[in-house]
């Protein structure tokens, strides 16, 4: 089992519940960002300190996938590791109007589910810290024919900054091991 989901769960009283909203208030915020193209807006959303994540996944056999099943992010192949950085250079290109995997530019929407607090540091009530998990459905269309649907598990930490959340690493789990799509230009 994944040692991100073997986390020792915060209580869930009225205080998670409140907590829990706000995130998901948070995120479908950011959806909306990225789906209506206000990468800016979205880039204001993340830490200074980032971590974008998105290892490769490999087929293993069985008792082998915690070890051997996604690339590690210290070291190896992955799709994404990036920084705070990284993405915005990313946006950047993505905003001269001249890149060829976005011109023009794709249209997305985002969709998020089973939206769960995993901890939060130092509690629900006070919380400036906290893990999340998520499961995700993003659809891209490009010009006339060009569909895609990615499927996955998104593991966040958050970290509120002069009142805002903002993600401080965002690990993505794409649900296949072969991409389908021609390219990995959009963000999750």
């Amino acid at each position: 089992m994944d040692a991100i989901v073997e986390t020792k769960r915060i209580q869930r009283d009225d205080d998670y519940y409140l907590l829990r909203r706000e995130i998901e208030e948070y995120y479908y915020d950011e959806a909306e960002h990225l789906d209506n193209r206000r990468f800016n807006e979205w880039l204001d959303m993340l830490h200074e300190d980032l971590r974008y994540f998105m290892p490769m996944r490999h087929n293993v056999k069985f008792g082998q996938h915690s070890e051997r099943e996604d690339t590690k992010e210290e070291y190896g192949i992955s799709w994404f590791n990036e920084d705070k950085w990284t993405v915005t250079k990313r946006v950047e290109q993505i905003l001269t109007g001249v890149h060829y995997a976005e011109e023009p530019l794709s249209r997305t929407t985002h969709m998020l589910t089973n939206i769960q607090l995993l901890e939060a540091d130092p509690s629900a009530a006070e919380a400036s810290e906290v893990k999340t998990s998520c499961r995700f459905l993003t659809y891209l269309n490009r010009v006339e024919t060009e569909t895609y649907t990615f499927v996955g598990k998104r593991y966040d930490t958050l970290r509120k900054v002069d009142g805002a959340w903002k993600v401080l690493h965002r690990r993505i789990i794409l649900d296949q091991n072969v991409l389908q799509a021609k390219n990995l230009s959009t963000f999750f």
